[in-house]
């Protein structure tokens, strides 16, 4: 397959995603939202009669009060007892007065404050190290997995090293994303929170699947030359296994990528960024698993035969 004809094209295309991603993170950094930083919280409430319910203001008209104040990020979601709850950074007593002067559309409408509180980060520095070393064990837990799914196909090359291959991957799928977003953060304003967090995750768990799913073809037709006495040289049966496979992956993504389009678009305000970031690493995750782990694994595969 031309994939694995012209692998280092693709290696270079990769090379300079991930340069430009890493740039991005540390020349632009990342704007944390109120969930990693704290600041202060509200629970507002609008006085009106139970047949004037329909008057209480939405979420996107009081969004629109509230970005004409200089209070930064904020975050601001309703309840189920029609109240909303807002979250910024900590506010002056100043600052505070001006955002009930916005809520209640400059006196047009009876603002009711039922609590303000100043508020600790969500996501502390306890929880962030836990998260990390939790990442840490899920690599290694994947290396050595995959390492004893393809142990009897080691022969020319070690089964751990499908392990590294498919973590490098997983690297590149989340550098995306959150570089894209260090853009968006410094552009417009875009904050990383706890669903951008999940949507991380959801990505890791994606990725993984869909390059294990090219690498479990390459080790069953490996399997099948092994019981054959097939002298295929590695290459072929890598490009055999892609072409097997390819198209399976970019008809799941495409199914998946429509489902978060349409959340994109249609979908409320709270899951826009959220069905983004998931569409960028679903993107990211189907473009490794075919233009960069697979090649990747042939080249390892050569690296290690020179190294013999």
């Amino acid at each position: 397959m031309f994939v694995i004809k012209y692998r280092k094209i693709f290696f270079i295309f990769t090379g300079v995603i991930v340069a430009s991603a890493i740039f991005s993170i540390i020349f632009f950094g990342l704007n944390f939202g109120i969930d990693f930083t704290g600041g202060a919280i509200a629970e507002i409430s609008y006085k009106t009669a139970d047949f004037e319910k329909e008057k209480i203001p939405s979420k996107e008209e009081l969004e629109g009060q509230l970005r004409n104040l200089p209070i930064g990020g904020f975050s601001i979601r309703p309840t189920e007892d029609d109240s909303f709850i807002l979250r910024t950074r900590n506010l002056t007593e100043d600052e505070r007065m001006s955002v009930i002067k916005a809520l209640s559309f400059n006196g047009e409408k009876d603002v009711i404050q039922k609590r303000f509180n100043s508020i600790g980060p969500v996501i502390g520095s306890e929880l962030r190290n836990k998260a990390l070393v939790a990442i840490g064990i899920v690599i290694i837990a994947i290396i050595l997995f995959i390492a004893f799914v393809f142990r009897k196909v080691s022969e020319q090359i070690s089964s751990w090293k499908y392990g590294i291959v498919a973590i490098l991957a997983l690297i590149h799928d989340i550098l995306v994303p959150v570089g894209i977003f260090a853009f968006l953060g410094y552009t417009t304003a875009v904050e990383i929170d706890i669903l951008f967090v999940m949507a991380l995750l959801a990505i890791l768990g994606y990725s993984i699947n869909d390059t294990i799913v090219v690498f479990d073809r390459v080790r069953e037709n490996l399997r099948f030359n092994n019981e054959n006495r097939s002298k295929e040289e590695f290459d072929i049966t890598v490009g055999k296994s892609l072409n097997q496979t390819y198209m399976r992956s970019i008809n799941t993504s495409l199914t998946t990528l429509f489902v978060l389009l349409a959340l994109f678009f249609v979908g409320s305000e709270a899951t826009q960024n959220f069905a983004l970031v998931l569409a960028i690493g679903i993107i990211a995750g189907t473009y490794s698993s075919i233009f960069f782990a697979t090649p990747l694994l042939v080249t390892v595969e050569r690296l290690s035969n020179k190294n013999k």
